[in-house]
């Protein structure tokens, strides 16, 4: 049987008449759509619109929520407590999960945006807050967060199913957190450079960091940046890479986590 896994974008992350990603390509080449929540990027009208592309695609649709900093695109860690991290989180997938129930679909997993991410990753307490407000909006949804961290920690203590995420175009460090935006080489420019790290990732479980070390990892689900001027070509690539490798492409609510 041939290995399989998610592939996922962030989309719908405009507001008002500000367009930001090709989500209408994307969407087409992608399993898992994380769609913004009106924090760090987004608004009722796009999420609407998102939701019905997603829908029209065949993509499961995921809250993308972030913490509220549209002027820094959600990118700024900003000093929030446990009770205000749950409570933000709890109210953009709520204001998500209406979008698509209205459109006669369900909401599949919540992935946090940006510096949320980044933050909760390393911070046992906010793991917990974000989890928390996770299980409380829906108890099918799945946390997706990157493996071995504090996050995964909270989701195996509170019950809930967690999906290991890899970056397509991002390198990590050698403890195998990803390699702050600030750094030179923080980003993989190059499509095929980057199927070649996710195949590996996929299939052998390791990738090489940027001071050469080789980190273990693990990918239940694998993240393309919606914002990234070349989203289009790398998932192109990507899954024609991984499709020729073996790997299915297909949403988290099939693959056994």
């Amino acid at each position: 049987m041939s290995l399989r896994v998610d592939l996922n974008c962030d989309c719908g992350e405009g507001y008002g008449g500000w367009r930001l990603g090709a989500d209408e390509e994307i969407l087409l080449l992608v399993s898992s759509a994380n769609v913004a929540c009106g924090f760090h990027a987004g608004d009722p009208g796009t999420m609407r619109r998102t939701v019905a592309l997603a829908i029209g695609a065949g993509v499961a649709i995921g809250a993308h929520p972030g913490l509220p900093d549209r002027l820094g695109f959600g990118r700024r860690a900003l000093t929030v407590t446990p009770e205000e991290a749950y409570d933000m989180v709890l109210y953009q997938v709520g204001a998500l999960d209406v979008f698509a129930r209205a459109a006669g679909t369900a909401l599949r997993h919540v992935k946090p945006h940006g510096a949320l991410y980044t933050m909760a990753a390393k911070d046992e307490a906010l793991a917990g807050a974000l989890v928390a407000a996770t299980r409380a909006a829906g108890k099918d949804l799945k946390f997706v967060g990157m493996a071995g961290t504090a996050v995964e920690r909270a989701a195996a203590g509170l019950g809930v199913d967690f999906a290991a995420e890899v970056f397509a175009d991002r390198t990590v460090l050698a403890d195998g957190a990803l390699t702050p935006r600030s750094h030179p080489d923080a980003f993989v420019s190059d499509a095929a450079e980057a199927a070649d790290r996710v195949v590996t990732m996929v299939r052998d479980g390791r990738v090489r960091a940027i001071t050469g070390e080789w980190v273990s990892v693990r990918a239940d689900t694998v993240c393309l940046h919606g914002d990234n001027p070349e989203a289009v070509a790398f998932a192109r690539v990507l899954r024609e890479r991984l499709e020729a490798a073996g790997v299915a492409i297909a949403p988290l609510r099939s693959l056994a986590l």
